[in-house]
């Protein structure tokens, strides 16, 4: 059952559970609080209330919403490292109460369905994208999706098995997944390798000029997404970015 608002704050509520979804990866799933409204792509601050332990990173962190506003669950998923923060987020018990901020940022979906959205993820920066891709589909919208993900190897690639099963189902969603360190892994991949290029976005989406695109992702990824996608002649103001930094 969702807490009560807190005035002035933001929202307090409780962890249900959490769950690895790659190596190094954990998502966190909360009650959803009474009132607490948000957009497919849009943020949320996080803050522990009496965490067992701390550090010069605080107590608060800021995390985009990877589940979709249809859900009664809030999902959040990051890349698990020696923090106090997520130390502790790692090790509450189950029914331990967070505050969730209201949620900010405006990483949504365009309105005009007449221009696909092409979004380019790096690593965890699939969050906003999962929430949006399957919001979108149940809604029914009639845009035309890309996601085009990349990661070093299939066992870094969070929700991976989620998205394959969206593209079976949605004729509208098509997914692009690269592995850039594939000698480093275990399993066995038919898909896309090496980085996103402009080739590779040629090659999916026959012409660049036309599509919004969205990227997300660790700050040197985003930084060389735009510097390419401006390269092959993307209207910069077609370009959208979120950048993840310190994860």
């Amino acid at each position: 059952m969702a807490a009560q608002e807190i005035p002035l704050s933001g929202f307090r509520t409780k962890l249900l559970n959490r769950s690895s979804v790659a190596e190094g990866t954990m998502a966190f799933h909360f009650a959803k609080p009474s009132g607490f409204t948000f957009k497919a792509g849009q943020a949320a601050d996080l803050t522990l209330l009496d965490p067992r332990e701390t550090d010069s990173e605080g107590n608060i962190r800021t995390f985009s919403i990877a589940s979709p506003p249809f859900e009664d669950q809030l999902t959040f998923a990051t890349r698990m490292r020696e923090t106090a923060f997520k130390r502790s987020l790692k090790a509450v018990p189950i029914g331990t109460e967070i505050n969730i901020a209201s949620p900010t940022g405006s990483f949504t979906l365009h309105k005009n369905s007449n221009k696909p959205a092409v979004f380019l993820a790096g690593g965890i920066g699939i969050t906003p994208f999962l929430s949006i891709i399957r919001q979108t589909d149940h809604d029914r919208l009639a845009h035309k999706l890309y996601l085009f993900y990349s990661n070093r190897r299939p066992e870094d690639a969070a929700f991976l098995d989620i998205l394959q099963g969206l593209e079976k189902t949605n004729p509208s969603f098509r997914l692009i997944a690269t592995m850039t360190e594939m000698a480093r892994s275990g399993r066995e991949w038919k898909g896309e390798t090496g980085f996103i290029n402009g080739e590779m976005l040629a090659r999916h989406l026959g012409t660049l000029q036309g599509p919004i695109y969205y990227v997300a992702g660790p700050p040197p990824m985003v930084a060389a997404m735009r510097e390419m996608l401006v390269g092959v002649g993307v209207d910069e103001d077609d370009v959208r970015t979120e950048e993840f930094a310190g994860y």
